[in-house]
């Protein structure tokens, strides 16, 4: 199951939220989205995690919880929609 953290500080690392997460299970990917011009964080990322039981009591204990001085928010992650091809 993929999740989708927001609000994270910009100081944040991909091995911070790694730590956070895999204290409720396994994590497989850890990713934080980073500006291509700057390299910085944008104050979100993607962290994947195989079972959903797991993923869940993730989402459920992290959700709203501080991190740093952020409040951090916990989603599913939707994927995205097939953009429509526009250049015909």
């Amino acid at each position: 199951m993929k999740l989708l953290v927001r609000n994270l500080a910009r100081t944040t690392t991909e091995q911070e939220i790694q730590e956070l997460f895999e204290a409720h299970g396994t994590v497989t990917e850890c990713t934080l989205v980073l500006d291509k011009e700057t390299g910085k964080s944008k104050g979100f990322g993607f962290v994947e995690m195989p079972h959903a039981k797991q993923a869940k009591m993730a989402k459920a204990h992290l959700d709203e919880s501080r991190v740093g001085t952020n409040r951090i928010r916990v989603r599913v992650a939707q994927d995205k929609e097939p953009q429509p091809d526009t250049k015909s």
